[in-house]
């Protein structure tokens, strides 16, 4: 791994749904970019650092709304908690990127190392409850369309 890759996107990762994959791929590459932003602790790092926070919180709000529209769509039973989840990150990220702009003790490499292990650990245990879940119903989509025919 080279000191430029901090999370590196691995298959065990693949909830078996090309857009969630391709989504979840996008935010290891932003937790990376933040990473990289955090290497170099000069004002030019600062305000690159600033940038990919504000591009990384507007695109794990629109992954967070697709990844939702889909559970709403499937009637996922467990959608109110993991929307829940969804909202207290967003609500720690807005915290820190506060913090951050109001001179608070605030530590890049602390945060991009919380943000890796959040999306990490979010896509390998909750999404893909969630992905089990809408794979089950596709199966037996297709099953009870085999049967029909």
């Amino acid at each position: 791994m080279s000191n430029e890759e901090f999370v590196i996107w691995d298959e065990r990762y693949s909830v078996g749904i090309p857009l969630i994959d391709e989504q979840h791929k996008e935010l290891i590459k932003l937790t990376n970019n933040l990473y990289k932003a955090c290497l170099n602790g000069s004002e030019a790092a600062r305000g690159h650092f600033r940038e990919a926070v504000r591009g990384t919180v507007y695109y794990v709000k629109y992954h967070f709304a697709a990844e939702e529209y889909l559970l709403k769509k499937a009637k996922y039973p467990d959608f109110t908690r993991h929307k829940k989840e969804h909202e207290s990150f967003v609500m720690k990220i807005l915290e820190d990127v506060r913090n951050f702009k109001d001179g608070k003790q605030f530590v890049p490499n602390v945060f991009v190392r919380y943000l890796k292990d959040w999306i990490l650990a979010h896509i390998a245990v909750e999404d893909k409850k969630y992905a089990d879940y809408i794979l089950g119903l596709k199966r037996q989509n297709e099953m009870k369309q085999r049967n029909s025919a």
